[in-house]
Order: C-alpha cells, then sequence, then structure tokens
C-alpha cells in the first residue's frame, strides 16, 4: 500500500467510515507501510469499534488482551471481544469461550465457555470444535457425553487441527465414544505424527512396537520415538532407551541407551530412574558408579518403586554407595513389602527374627516370611518348610 493510499484511507476514516478506519487501523497494525505503529492502529480500531464494525471490535480486544499499542486489560479485552462474538464473529465467539475457561478478564465459567464454544463451532472454527468436544468429554459446562465429544472433535480433526487428531486417536484405540478401531486409531495418530505432535508420535510408535492397528514394525516404532523423544517427550526417550538397550529396531548400544533414560529421568520418570540406578551399580553403559545408583534408585523409590525400593534397601544393607545402615534397610524394605514385593517381604522377616533394624520379634517375622511365600517365594517357602510352619 503506497503513502498516497494511506492518505486516503486517512481522509476516508475521517468522514468516519469504520471500514475504513479498520483498514486503516490493521496497515499500522500488520506495518505494511514503515514500521508497525500500535498506539496509531488502535486509535483507528477504537473509532472503528465504536461505530459497531466487527473486525474493529475484534482486534480492539486483541490489542488490549495482549497489551498490544494499549496498557493490557483482560477485562477491557473480553468486552470488545463479546461485542465482536454476539454479532457473530466466530473466532471472537472462540476466545471469549477461552476467557471463561480460563478466568481472565471473566470470572471462569464453564457453562458459558460451552455456549461460546458450540456458537463458534457450528461455524466451523475447528479449535471451537476441539473446545466443545473438551467439554462434552470431560462433562465441563455440560452434561458429559463422549459420543458428541468424538463428533466434534472429528470435525476439528477432518478440518487438520492436530489436537483434535491426537484426542480422535485416543478415542477409537479405547473405544471411548466410538466402537474400538485400532486401525483408524492409527490413522489419526499418524495424522497429528506428522503436524509434529510429540505425544501423537509416541502412541504412533508404541502402536508399531506392539503391532497394535498396524503390522509390528520396530525400526519404524524407533522413527517415531525419536521424533517424540527429541521434543522432550519422556516416554518416549524412556522405551527409545529401551530399543537400545535391547537392539529392538535399531543396533544394541547400551552407551545410548543410557543418555536416553538419562533425559527421562531427569524429567522425573520412574521407571528411567530405576533403569539408570541399574546401569550405575553394574557398570552397563557408564562407569560403575554406586553413589549415583543409590542417588537413582533413591528417586524411584520415592515415587513408590517397589523394585527400586528393595533395591535401595539392599544398598543400606551391602552399604553400597552409602554407609550401611540397618534402619534404612529396614525402612525400605517394609516400603517395598507393603507393596507386595516378595523378596523384601522375606528380607523384613529376616530383620525381625534377627532383630536387625528393628525390635525383635518372631511372630512378626513369620508374617512377612508366610507373606513371601504365598507369592512364591522359594527362600521363604523353604524357611517355612524347614521350620515346620507349612
Amino acid at each position: 500500500m503506497s503513502k498516497d493510499e494511506i492518505a486516503h484511507l486517512n481522509e476516508s476514516s475521517e468522514l468516519d467510515d469504520p471500514v475504513h478506519q479498520f483498514i486503516l487501523g490493521a496497515t499500522y497494525y500488520n506495518g505494511i507501510v514503515g514500521e508497525p505503529d500500535y498506539k496509531e492502529a488502535v486509535k483507528w480500531f477504537r473509532l472503528s469499534a465504536e461505530q459497531g464494525y466487527v473486525m474493529g471490535q475484534f482486534f480492539l480486544g486483541l490489542c488490549y488482551l495482549d497489551g498490544t499499542g494499549v496498557g493490557k486489560s483482560k477485562p477491557k479485552g473480553v468486552e470488545w471481544m463479546r461485542k465482536a462474538a454476539e454479532q457473530g464473529d466466530a473466532q471472537a465467539q472462540f476466545n471469549l469461550a477461552l476467557s471463561y475457561e480460563k478466568g481472565e478478564g471473566v470470572k471462569k465459567d464453564m457453562k458459558e465457555a460451552a455456549k461460546w464454544y458450540r456458537m463458534a463451532a457450528e461455524q466451523d472454527n475447528a479449535h471451537a470444535q476441539y473446545g466443545l468436544g473438551y467439554c462434552y468429554y470431560w462433562g465441563e459446562g455440560l452434561r458429559a457425553c463422549k459420543k458428541k465429544a468424538v463428533e466434534w472433535w472429528q470435525k476439528a480433526a477432518e478440518q487438520g487441527l492436530y489436537q483434535a487428531q491426537f484426542f480422535l486417536a485416543m478415542c477409537y484405540y479405547h473405544g471411548d465414544g466410538v466402537k474400538m478401531d485400532k486401525k483408524e486409531a492409527v490413522k489419526w495418530y499418524r495424522k497429528a505424527a506428522e503436524q509434529g505432535d510429540a505425544d501423537a508420535q509416541f502412541e504412533l510408535a508404541e502402536c508399531y512396537d506392539d503391532g497394535k492397528g498396524v503390522i509390528e514394525n520396530k525400526k519404524a516404532a524407533v522413527k517415531w520415538y525419536q521424533r517424540a523423544a527429541e521434543q522432550g517427550n519422556m516416554k518416549a526417550q524412556f522405551y527409545l532407551g529401551v530399543c537400545f538397550d535391547l537392539g529392538a529396531g535399531v543396533k544394541k548400544n547400551m552407551k545410548k541407551a543410557v543418555e536416553w533414560w538419562h533425559k527421562a529421568a531427569e524429567q522425573g520418570l520412574c521407571d528411567a530412574q530405576f533403569n539408570l540406578g541399574l546401569c550405575y551399580k553394574k557398570g552397563s553403559g557408564v562407569k560403575k558408579d554406586y553413589a549415583q545408583a543409590v542417588k537413582w534408585y533413591r528417586k524411584a523409590a520415592e515415587q513408590g518403586d517397589a523394585q527400586a525400593q528393595f533395591n535401595l534397601g539392599n544398598c543400606y544393607f551391602f552399604g553400597y554407595g552409602v554407609e550401611e545402615d540397618a534402619a534404612e534397610v529396614v525402612k525400605w524394605m517394609r516400603k517395598a513389602a507393603e507393596q507386595g514385593h516378595a523378596s523384601a517381604q522375606y528380607n523384613l522377616g529376616i530383620c525381625y527374627e534377627d532383630g536387625y533394624g528393628v525390635r525383635k520379634n518372631m511372630k512378626t517375622a513369620m508374617k512377612w516370611y508366610r507373606m513371601a511365600a504365598e507369592q512364591g517365594d522359594e527362600s521363604a517357602k523353604k524357611y517355612l518348610k524347614e521350620h515346620n510352619q507349612n
């Protein structure tokens, strides 16, 4: 747009034409001639909006919501967005729904959010269709109905919205609101995965890994695990590590397995923390380091992993990476035993029988021996048999 054309727009705007006022505002907003001038844009958007022009109202609302060219004010942003929404603008209706959902600029109200999502969704706004599907799925603002959730997600998915494609795939995979169809699930996981969605990439990898909805293909699984892992998906990082550990779909490489488990472990994934503890304990893929083993066993144990609790208890018993500590042995063996870990139950029985880290108590010792034996622990069964306690 030339300077002469802008000058013409200024003349038209001064004649109080809201359409031309908006166009002039958009010109300044987008920096069509020179650098963007947001304050000048807001000036013309306001003149247009105050005359009731829907696009002027919408963009003035955006400016207030984002603090662009004007002091940020969520309430004022919502006020102008509502005016545009009430005139039927689908994007304004969607933005208003978001404000009600998040409680930004207006009191949180999921019924109102669902109402505006529906209005925009019925105008084929894909994001609103996704939002309405979410409301139906979780019963937010309206009665839960997973069948209707699937219907709206299907509409949004067919418009290419990857978020909807992912949730639609989940529904087909689990038969949630629709007849289970793993092939259809794979189809939609793939569409979302190809758009770069890490969660969809992970789920697609698992489908290839397990042969669910698609022919099992470990190489394809590794490909999609890798893509998701590189985006920071911790589950993908863990399973990519497993692939390197087993040599499944990729050449076995314990060093790489440890690298990926480390990334997942640092994000707090319990299974990765436990595996990392094992690697440091055994010196597999990494230099043996008992202190590091204890560090990662502890992190997994504190998340409730029974095997990690058992292994940590053993570290305290043998003095691997920590000072021997009978009380700590009992503490961690008990935690694992209470979760049904048979070997921990047997060891806890020994602690009570010998008075190791706990007051000697044969009755309690026999309780734990029996619990371990009932789960098939051979040492516990042998003990009970030798002591005529079968």
